[in-house]
């Protein structure tokens, strides 16, 4: 059994003790930490873990294998630095870090250390994805030739203190919700050989609305994010993928996914779920995606050979990527 710390007790942190609750004997969660003593206390009590006041007094004092980091943006290098350092391997939410060089710090550090880093790129670990990645490498409906992947959502306001809509602190959408697609896309088809993006800027410096394509020698993909619609509005993740032999189409909010084979009739592919129940607030219901990564991680710690399928280098070259879009896009 594993022993973890988790840094960070509000929406996302409750959604990875909800997991590791129902990974049983894999994991237990002996340590966490959140300056609300109230959200801190609430996941202990689930475990029986000991109370920090802190990240850094947890990851001082705290006997753990592992910390799991649900902190902004802006924390994340600091504290999984100080882990890394602290001879502890480490769990860290998307996306990885706020720039580009606290990216290369954390990739310097994890080669000095050895440790094993996962970044919670979670689409990497969502089963209609990871349905479409298996095809793509078979080649059971050929190549892809296009596709497009979407994440709209209402403006998400059970941020901390608002950190969410502080771009100093998060990158705001461009970088917090757009780099799902980002990353799913590399790896999904690679590396791109070139990268065009159009951001809408409602607050200047904060792009709110972006559309990203990435071109390739023989497909074109394409992304489009924004968090700004209206509070009614259904939190849309969804993607349309044209291979050769089939189109692929999700749709999470309206619970569609079909394969529309280019000769046949259109079916709906049977993926086994897990279901551990749901998230509650934010804009996800389903905890599924977030219990295989953690399971993954748990079961790397257990047996290192395991490839890495959410690695640190990964996690920065997708931080890097959608900064550039960032700062390269034609602002409107």
């Amino acid at each position: 059994m594993k022993k973890a710390g988790l840094i960070g007790c509000g929406y996302m942190g409750t959604m990875h003790a909800n997991c590791y609750k129902a990974l049983g004997d894999k994991v237990q969660v002996v340590a966490v930490a959140d300056l609300r003593a109230e959200n801190a206390k609430e996941i202990a009590d689930m475990f029986g873990a000991t109370i920090y006041n802190d990240a850094e007094s947890l990851i001082k004092n705290a006997d753990v294998d592992f910390v799991d980091i649900c902190l902004p943006t802006y924390l994340h290098e600091k504290y999984a630095v100080m882990a890394m350092r602290k001879d502890f391997d480490v769990f860290v939410e998307k996306p990885l870090c706020r720039t580009k060089e606290e990216a290369q710090n954390l990739v310097k550090v994890q080669e000095e250390t050895g440790k094993t880093v996962q970044v919670g790129q979670v689409i990497r670990f969502w089963d209609e994805y990871v349905w479409l990645k298996d095809v793509k490498e078979k080649g059971t409906y050929g190549k892809v030739i296009n596709g497009t992947f979407k994440r709209l959502s209402p403006r998400p306001e059970w941020a901390w203190e608002g950190w969410l809509h502080d771009g100093e602190k998060s990158g705001g959408m461009a970088l917090d919700l757009h780099v799902h697609d980002i990353d799913y896309i590399r790896y999904l088809m690679g590396e791109p050989k070139a990268v065009k993006a159009v951001g809408i800027e409602e607050k200047a410096g904060l792009t709110e609305h972006i559309i990203t394509t990435y071109i390739y020698d023989d497909a074109v993909l394409s992304a489009e994010g924004c968090w700004n619609y209206p509070a009614n509005f259904r939190f849309t993740m969804a993607f349309c993928v044209r291979f050769e032999k089939a189109t692929v189409y999700h749709d999470a909010g309206a619970g569609e996914f079909i394969v529309y084979p280019a000769d046949g009739e259109p079916f709906t592919p049977t993926i086994d779920k897990v279901d551990i129940g749901t998230a509650g607030s934010g804009n996800i219901s389903s905890l599924g995606g977030y219990y295989n990564e953690l399971e993954y991680f748990v079961n790397l710690l257990e047996n290192p050979s395991m490839p890495q399928i959410a690695s640190l280098k990964e996690g920065a070259r997708s931080v890097e990527l959608a900064l550039d879009g960032i700062e390269k896009s034609i602002k409107r």
